[in-house]
This record gives C-alpha cells, sequence and structure tokens, in this order.
C-alpha cells in the first residue's frame, strides 16, 4: 500500500458492489460532468468535524450519527428534511445534557443513496433482474427497463444532495435549531409518550437548566451558540467513480478531499485491504468510517487501520460495529483490545441496526429491544474494557413509519404493513428514535457517574 496514490489508483485494483454499467461511454461522460460541478462540501469543514471526532476519541464528546437507510428521488421534500433535522436535534439535546459533553451531529443525508446488497439479482414470480442498488443507481420498480443502472441518475443524487444540504444549512444557522425550540418540541414527545414517566425527570432537569440560563443572562437572543448548530453530512462511497469525480485538492493544504460528504465509510462487505475501496479511502483526508462486522478478525483490523490511518491521527477513523446483539460478546472485544494493545487512536461507535434484521412474514424489520440490547452491550464492552463508547449509528426517520417492532408504542408484526415505507432496510421511526436517544443518555450519565467515582478514589490516594 505504499504506492503513489491519486484518486483513480482505485481502478486498478478488483472492486465489490459496483453495478455494472451497459454503456461505458455514457458513464464516463457523467463523471466527467460531474468532475466540473461545484463541491458539496468544503475541506475546512471536514477538517473540523475531524477536531471535533478527535475530541470524541479523547472522551470528550458523543458521536450521533443517522438517518436514512437510503435516499429515495419520490420522497425527497422539505417536509421530511424538516422533520429528520427537527429529530436529529431533540436526540442530541437528551445525550448533550446527559453526557455533559458536545454531541458531534453527522446525519446519513445529502448523499446516503447507494446501497450494497446481499445478491446481484432478484428474483421475483420466476422473473430474475439486478437487485435494486439506491436511487443513484437504478429504480426499485421490478422491471427490466428501470432495473438497469442508469449513470444519469449520478447527476440526479447531485442535485438532491446539494438542495438538502441547502436547507440543512439554513435549518442549522437560521435560527431553527435554537435550544429552546428543539427543547419544547421533545417536551412534546415526553408528554404523548406511554413511557413518559420514565424521561419526565430528565426533561424536567433540562427545563431547569435552560430556566437558570435565562435567568442569569444566557439566552438565544445573546448567545448565538444556542440558536445554531453544526450538522455534518455522511454517506457510503460505494460508487467510486462519483467520489473521484468529487475528490478535489484542497487550495489551503495542496491534501485530498472527497467533497461529496464531510464523512465516508467503508462498509462491511467493501473492505478487502487489496480492493478498490480501501485503496480509495486511504488517499482521501476526510474523517472516515469502517463498518466491523462479525467476520472481522483483530489481525485484520489491524493491519486495515495500518492503511487508513497510518499517522494515528485522531479523528480520522471511526470504527462503526455491527455485530447483532447475540454476536457483540464473542466479537467485540477482541477487536477492542487489539486496538488498546497497539495503541491506535479510532472512535468506538455503535450500529445496532445492520445486525439485527429479521423477517416477519414479507417484511424485513429490527425488533427494539434487539437494538437496545446491542447498545448495552456495547456500553458493557467498553466499560469492562476500560475504554470509551463513543457513539451510536442509526438508520432513522423523522417520519411515523411503522418499520421496526416495538418500543413504547408495541409495534407488532401485523403493524407492520401500516406504513412500511423503507425503499431498502427497516428504520426506526422518530417516537422510536427519541426513545433509544432517552435510553443512551442513561448509559452516559451512568459512564460518567463511573469516571467521577474512578476521579475521586485517585483524588483520595
Amino acid at each position: 500500500m505504499s504506492e503513489r496514490w491519486s484518486p483513480s489508483t482505485w481502478r486498478q485494483k478488483p472492486v465489490q458492489q459496483m453495478p455494472i454499467y451497459p454503456d461505458a461511454v455514457a458513464l464516463a461522460a457523467v463523471e466527467d460532468q460531474l468532475a466540473g460541478f461545484p463541491p458539496l462540501v468544503f475541506a475546512g469543514e471536514a477538517r473540523k468535524l475531524k477536531r471535533a471526532l478527535a475530541k470524541v476519541a479523547a472522551g470528550e464528546a458523543f458521536l450521533l450519527q443517522g438517518g436514512d437507510c437510503a435516499e429515495s428521488f419520490a420522497e425527497h421534500s422539505a417536509d421530511n428534511i424538516r422533520d429528520f433535522f427537527r429529530l436529529f436535534l431533540q436526540m442530541a439535546v437528551v445525550l448533550t445534557f446527559a453526557g455533559a459533553s458536545p454531541v458531534v451531529k453527522v446525519g446519513r443525508v445529502a448523499g446516503q443513496f447507494a446501497k450494497p446488497r446481499s445478491s446481484p439479482l432478484e428474483e421475483v414470480d420466476g422473473v430474475e433482474l439486478p437487485s435494486y442498488r439506491g436511487d443513484i443507481v437504478n429504480d426499485i420498480a421490478f422491471e427490466t427497463q428501470s432495473r438497469m443502472p442508469d449513470p444519469r441518475r449520478q447527476l440526479m443524487a447531485y442535485r438532491q444532495s446539494a438542495a438538502t444540504l441547502n436547507l440543512l444549512r439554513a435549518f442549522a444557522g437560521g435560527g431553527y435549531a435554537n435550544l429552546d425550540n428543539a427543547h419544547r418540541w421533545m417536551l412534546g414527545f415526553v408528554k404523548d409518550s406511554p413511557q413518559s414517566g420514565r424521561y419526565q425527570e430528565l426533561a424536567g432537569r433540562i427545563t431547569e437548566a435552560l430556566d437558570f440560563m435565562r435567568a442569569i443572562g444566557i439566552d438565544p437572543e445573546t448567545h448565538p451558540e444556542m440558536r445554531s448548530t453544526d450538522l455534518y453530512t455522511s454517506h457510503e462511497a460505494l460508487l467510486l467513480g462519483y467520489e473521484q469525480a468529487f475528490t478535489r485538492v484542497d487550495s489551503t493544504t495542496g491534501d485530498w478531499y472527497a467533497t461529496s460528504g464531510h464523512m465516508l465509510w467503508i462498509g462491511d462487505r467493501t473492505r478487502q485491504l487489496d480492493h478498490g475501496h480501501v485503496e480509495f479511502f486511504r488517499g482521501i483526508n476526510n474523517p472516515i468510517g469502517l463498518k466491523c462486522g462479525p467476520s472481522l478478525k483483530p489481525d485484520e483490523l489491524l493491519r486495515l487501520i495500518d492503511v487508513l490511518n497510518p499517522a494515528n491521527e485522531a479523528g480520522r477513523l471511526t470504527l462503526i460495529c455491527r455485530f447483532g446483539a447475540d454476536k457483540v460478546a464473542d466479537n467485540l472485544p477482541g477487536l477492542v483490545r487489539a486496538v488498546q494493545r497497539e495503541g491506535r487512536q479510532v472512535v468506538w461507535s455503535c450500529d445496532p441496526m445492520h445486525g439485527n434484521t429479521v423477517k416477519a412474514g414479507n417484511y424485513k424489520t429490527r425488533p427494539f429491544d434487539l437494538i437496545l440490547g446491542e447498545v448495552k452491550q456495547f456500553f458493557a464492552v467498553h466499560q469492562a474494557e476500560g475504554t470509551y463508547a463513543g457513539g451510536i449509528h442509526l438508520e432513522m426517520t423523522g417520519k411515523n413509519v411503522t418499520e421496526c417492532t416495538g418500543g413504547a408504542r408495541a409495534i407488532s408484526d401485523a403493524d407492520l404493513s401500516d406504513r412500511y415505507h423503507t425503499y431498502c432496510d427497516p428504520r426506526l421511526n422518530a417516537e422510536q428514535a427519541l426513545e433509544l436517544a432517552f435510553m443512551v443518555a442513561e448509559l452516559l450519565k451512568q459512564e460518567r457517574a463511573g469516571k467521577l467515582r474512578e476521579a475521586r478514589a485517585e483524588a483520595a490516594e
């Protein structure tokens, strides 16, 4: 991996999960066109996120990453973006107060279009067609023409990403992110939740804290940090031709940055050490993520870290663990010990969604109890190993869908057909996502209390 890197050297390597386009000339033309488009994000923003993630790696902040399984062209609307942003803010307020530390907010948004699939083909009633790989590649309609990979869809994905980013930036800096607003929205959830009593105590303490701050003159009018926030974007970088087109040299540093999103990650199916995705990622200077599934062994993880973060830079690499509730205890401790032993600086984040997918009739779903169980085990392993459980990574929506079972409303298998809208994998709805945030808040409080006890014990000695 010591050979010279450029944004195109990935083309010399084998690749997984990349669609085969029937018209290579049309694909090249689209990639050339994209290469002339303005960047979606800027290198300075990516560096700011990396600094924030360095604080997470040091145990001084917490990472909240989440959003759609796969963004779609059909569901792109101002209301959907607003609802996602509002929910994300509510979750961040709960986690910030409980953890008494900043929350780094990274959305799976404005670029999360491509999806890996377990099979390249899908069969319905004896008819076999290419699998749906996300709106950036083909259409979900089960028709021959719709399922053919079409490079022009990359242009549509770019334009939707730009429009989404434009609205998110307006929300984040234009007053909609006001802390009072986020807390008021959250109080509405607490009042209507079947478990309102469980959450009322924390919500009440936040209210008291805000009232105290206002009483001493700290309010959104005089302190702009209370009415604005930083929200970063992220996606799985599957389409390397698209990513190459947006990989630009930063004029201030001379370094290469992927400008399609602030943070990109490598999926569990594309992390082969000698393949194209790892080759591409090793050369960009963005903060990056690596999905870690049950098949990943400690020695393989260390080799990947050597390639992806050779300088051991804090904030550069986030390890997104996705095992399944029944596999955490067998897989996570060995990875944590290996990374600790070698002194590697990483952010440890828990993806409790992808390992807990089950079938319920004709629907894929994810039981809320399994999702929560994986998060609890993730925290328990890090507590036992003396390391920091630094974040969560969720597939979620601000809409009232019925895709994951369980939660306070006790969505059942029979309820799935009511509002099952996902294009790919099941997402937590708004209530379930905020409910999970309250439960993670309890884990953060316990972690903070443990650190205080340790500090007092050391001081007593």
